[in-house]
């Protein structure tokens, strides 16, 4: 019930509206307009970090150099101060590599672990160098105890090197991209697909049809029995006797076998070949004509 003013009473004050309403009735608006937003939370500016905002140690913590493991820290420290890797100061080296695995200790023990096997070592290789040495058996002198763990750090600097070599090659998808070209497919048009059996007998009709309009052509070959004649008086120079059948070359076929023959026939008889047989059924020879000087 609401009471008029005019009655003299005091004015009645509107009830207030629940949170909910009235944040669907008027969005608040950021005070600060003019700053620029630090971050932006579902969409909306946000010009201050939360004074209730939860931000873990370790998110900003900075590491300024990172490694692969104890051996590239071990390189690190002796390659940083211009140390000979066949001469290592191990007390040196071995007090920074302990400050840095007590620096690692404090957040991670597991990673640790591997740098703390690698402190040991070094430890007990400096151990091993005060103790007065030992000579061997045989008279000679003892190895350094450094010698092993020079072998491990120079096959494994020349690892890291290859590998930063082959690092410094082009990669595909780092370096460069490779070019790719997008065609409609619908543009193309699209043939039917033949099958190979089609294929095979619409060859075989083309065959048969050429076979039924195909033409014997018949060539002549110009043979000379003059140029025959001269051949046969090569062969038989400067040879005794010629077997009959050697002055004959099958390979070349039946004309000119029959051009060399008629050729030989000739040769006897302007009598400048004599054609012999010792007996009947006896090998035929050939020789040239004996011409008297």
């Amino acid at each position: 019930m609401q009471r008029d003013p005019a009655a003299g009473g005091p004015p009645e004050v509107p009830p207030e509206l629940p949170p909910e309403m009235a944040g669907e009735a008027a969005p608040p608006q950021p005070e600060v307009v003019d700053q620029v937003a630090v971050a932006r939370l579902y969409g909306e500016p946000l010009f201050a970090l939360p004074q209730d905002l939860y931000i873990p140690p370790d998110a900003l913590e900075v590491f300024l150099e990172a490694f692969e493991g104890p051996l590239d820290l071990l390189l690190y420290l002796i390659r940083k101060q211009n140390f000979n890797i066949l001469d290592i100061p191990l007390a040196d080296v071995t007090r920074q590599y302990l400050a840095y695995v007590d620096q690692i200790r404090n957040h991670n023990l597991e990673l640790a672990s591997e740098y703390l096997l690698m402190a040991a070592m070094l430890i007990e290789i400096k151990s091993r160098m005060l103790l007065p040495p030992r000579k061997s058996a045989d008279g000679s002198e003892p190895e350094d105890p450094r010698a092993e763990l020079v072998r491990r750090l120079v096959e494994y600097e020349q690892i890291k090197l290859a590998a930063a070599r082959l690092d410094e090659l082009p990669v595909i998808g780092r370096d460069f991209l490779r070019a790719q070209v997008y065609i409609e497919q619908a543009l193309q048009p699209r043939w039917p697909e033949v099958h190979p059996d089609d294929l095979r007998q619409a060859w075989r009709e083309i065959v048969a049809r050429a076979r039924l309009t195909a033409h014997h052509t018949i060539t002549r070959e110009q043979l000379s029995v003059r140029e025959h004649m001269s051949i046969v008086l090569r062969r038989l120079q400067g040879r005794r006797f010629v077997e009959f059948a050697e002055l004959f070359d099958a390979a070349r076929g039946v004309p000119v076998l029959v051009v060399t023959f008629i050729a030989l026939l000739e040769l006897s008889r302007e009598s400048l070949v004599e054609v012999t047989q010792a007996e009947a059924f006896a090998p035929i020879y050939v020789r040239l004509a004996y011409q008297p000087s």
